[in-house]
């Protein structure tokens, strides 16, 4: 009888023949042998499918996929395609243009074997033109994540990104990713799953290289494309309802998602925001000048920000 892999790493891809191989590569190198990684095609246009073709071959934990009608056409859909399928106990994301370090299963899988603990969350650095290099160092835990500190989560400070945790499948169980989404979709799914009481842990180990260049979905973001935009009003909202519903919404972070909603300069956006929470008047009020004051703000910021640059 042959045995399941004991991690499902999966890997949403679309028009990427010019990175995909590098990264498959990288996961070929795992020093954790016990894998399957399901490579979901979005509708690649590109020569994907014929650039990895030897590696399918050569190594049969690879499985190439091409995402079914089933599920909408996004990375969420890819996702929770590969999420479906999967055989493992454990669950990674990867992205198709980025590079893994050797360690990265064995780490995670070891420090989450026999614990009460349900993830393990790992480091990221970033690369532009030159590949990284991959340090090995001591595990080094240097916190955890729960309900209780979820506030850290909502506002960035913990970056819980898509492919920086390692998971126990039983979070994803009722819980997939929302395929209405294409920006911060990660975000929204995995406060879904600890507001829902998983406990997880910390390690300030570089496990993960993403790699920076102007395709990315952050990139276009960042570039204000209107898509990578609506989906981010669209997360802010389900956060807030996810966080309401489990009481777990705080002073501070109910703050956060009010002037994350002010920067978009919507403003039946930034009201519907705002009667969600159902903030008294004073505060109404406050928030409301601080919408029509924001342009002042940011003006004053940048200008400080460019005074520091020419005084350097």
């Amino acid at each position: 009888m042959i045995k399941s892999p004991d991690i499902t790493i999966i890997m949403a891809t679309y028009n990427r023949a010019h990175f995909i191989l590098e990264m498959l590569n990288t996961i070929s190198k795992q020093t954790f042998k016990s894998w399957e990684c399901i490579i979901v095609d979005d509708g690649s246009t590109d020569n994907t499918e014929a650039v990895i073709s030897n590696l399918l071959i050569e190594d049969s934990r690879f499985k190439y996929l091409k995402r079914t009608g089933n599920y909408k056409k996004g990375l969420c859909g890819c996702r929770n395609y590969g999420l479906d399928l999967a055989k493992g106990d454990y669950i990674i994301f990867f992205d198709d243009d980025d590079l893994v370090h050797p360690k990265n299963l064995e780490i995670g899988y070891n420090l989450l074997f026999k614990s009460e603990l349900y993830f393990c969350h790992y480091q990221k650095q970033s690369f532009v033109n030159v590949n990284p290099s991959f340090i090995d160092s001591k595990i080094d835990i240097i916190g955890n994540i729960d309900r209780d500190n979820i506030k850290l989560i909502v506002n960035g400070t913990i970056g819980l990104a898509s492919c920086t945790v390692l998971w126990k499948k039983e979070c994803f169980q009722g819980i997939r990713f929302n395929e209405n989404l294409h920006y911060a979709e990660e975000w929204v799914c995995y406060i879904n799953i600890i507001s829902s009481g998983f406990k997880g842990l910390i390690i300030s180990n570089v496990l993960y290289h993403n790699r920076k260049h102007s395709m990315s979905n952050t990139g276009e973001f960042w570039r204000a494309n209107s898509k990578r935009i609506n989906s981010k009003k669209i997360a802010i909202h389900l956060v807030l309802l996810r966080l309401i519903e489990k009481k777990l919404l705080s002073v501070k972070t109910e703050a956060f998602l009010i002037n994350e909603s002010i920067r978009f300069r919507d403003y039946f956006y930034f009201k519907s925001i705002l009667a969600e929470i159902n903030v008294i008047f004073r505060d109404k009020c406050f928030y409301n000048i601080k919408y029509f004051l924001f342009p002042l703000w940011l003006f004053k910021q940048k200008s400080l920000k460019m005074l520091k640059k020419k005084l350097a």
